[in-house]
Formats: structure tokens, C-alpha cells, sequence
């Protein structure tokens, strides 16, 4: 083989060899570019989903600290957090702010949260809230709601109780129902209370630990 085909026969397979390489460093860029966009999208995810604008929410709208708090009427662990939460609110006026959303995992729970919601047109949702975590033994049986029972339980209140029912079944409460329900799908919300502190989860669930967390956002 004369030296001219042989340089041809190089060139060719090096010619080749580079555009193998060139293939392959595309492919990278955009996986790599893929996984960007992926993360990005997770990202905004996460904060549509710990947004809770449609929520109740308590405390001032420009606090520090936003906890928000994924939350079950029924669950008593989460009548037992509630007084702690509220506490450290009222020991630091206007550091921290409180939104609501609801998880209906006990059996009836979404009953409670109907009459949650449907409580909100009235403007008395926190004092419905807080009764019914403090009577929760009185509409519960076994962890299961009896929702024929939670109307004398919030009876003090001060509800339009027939206005109240005709709310529960409101498009709008329906709607906000509908939205902690795919919003705690999302985040993989698996049991109540669960918190987030200015987007962050706890490292492990306690009292202790959300306090702790509270007072690292805090700077304190």
C-alpha cells in the first residue's frame, strides 16, 4: 500500500474518531443540561407547593420565619403542637408567621376540614381550629371522626351553622381541599403534623428539633 492511501486511510479513521468524540460530548452537555432543567423544575415545585397562598394564615404576612404546617383535625399529635406553635408566636410578636394546610388522614377527617374551610367565610377559622384540636375527644372515636359530633363541639364558636353547611360544599372549598391534597402528594407528606420552616423540612420530627429550626431562621 503506497504511502498517499495509507494517509487517507488514517485520515479517514481519525476523521471518524472525531466525530465519535464530538457526539459524545454533545450528549453529556445535554444530559447534563436535562438534569439542570430538572432540578430547576423540582425546585419551583417545591415552592408552588410550600407557597400556601390560598391557606390560612396567621401572623404577619412579612415575618422572618414562615412555618407551614400540614396538618390533620384529628391527628392528636397535631392538638398537642398547636399550643406549642402559638406560643412561641406570642413570645416572638410578629418574628413568625403560620399557614395551615389541611391532611385528612384519619378516617371522617375531611369532614372536619370541610367545616374548617366553610368556617374561614365567616372569619373564624383559627377559633374553630383551636376548638376543635381542644374538644377533639368529643367528635373522635378511635381516631375516627363522628361528624355528627363536631357541631355541639364547636358550638361556642359562634358560626351561622346553617350557613356553615351550605359553605361546606362550596366550589372554593372544594378547590382548597383539592389543592393540600396534591400539594401534599408532591412534597410526600406521609404523616401529620408535618412542618417546613421557610422551605425547610425538619431533620427529624420533635418538638425540640422544630424549635431549634425556628431559631436557626430566626439567627438566633
Amino acid at each position: 500500500m503506497s504511502a498517499e492511501r495509507r494517509n487517507g486511510r488514517t485520515n479517514i479513521i481519525l476523521a471518524f474518531i472525531a466525530l465519535v468524540v464530538v457526539a459524545i460530548v454533545a450528549f453529556v452537555s445535554l444530559q447534563g443540561e436535562e438534569e439542570t432543567i430538572s432540578l430547576d423544575e423540582v425546585r419551583a415545585g417545591l415552592d408552588a407547593a410550600l407557597a400556601s397562598e390560598h391557606a390560612p394564615m396567621l401572623g404577619e404576612p412579612d415575618a422572618k420565619v414562615h412555618i407551614v404546617e400540614f396538618l390533620d383535625p384529628a391527628c392528636e399529635t397535631c392538638a398537642a403542637f398547636y399550643p406549642l406553635v402559638k406560643n412561641w408566636m406570642n413570645q416572638l410578636p410578629g418574628q413568625i408567621r403560620l399557614s395551615v394546610r389541611h391532611v385528612p388522614f384519619h378516617k371522617g377527617a375531611d369532614y372536619a376540614v370541610q367545616v374548617l374551610e366553610a368556617s374561614r367565610k365567616q372569619g373564624k377559622y383559627w377559633e374553630t381550629l383551636e376548638t376543635l384540636l381542644a374538644t377533639q375527644a368529643q367528635w373522635t372515636r378511635n381516631h375516627i371522626v363522628v361528624p355528627e359530633m363536631i357541631a355541639p363541639a364547636i358550638a361556642n364558636v359562634g358560626l351561622d351553622m346553617e350557613r356553615l353547611d351550605a359553605d361546606m360544599n362550596s366550589v372554593d372549598v372544594m378547590r382548597n381541599m383539592e389543592q393540600d391534597r396534591k400539594d401534599a402528594v408532591f412534597l410526600k407528606i406521609s404523616k401529620t403534623p408535618t412542618y417546613f420552616v421557610n422551605g425547610r423540612a425538619l431533620p427529624s420530627f420533635g418538638a425540640q428539633q422544630l424549635a431549634d429550626l425556628i431559631r436557626e431562621e430566626l439567627g438566633n
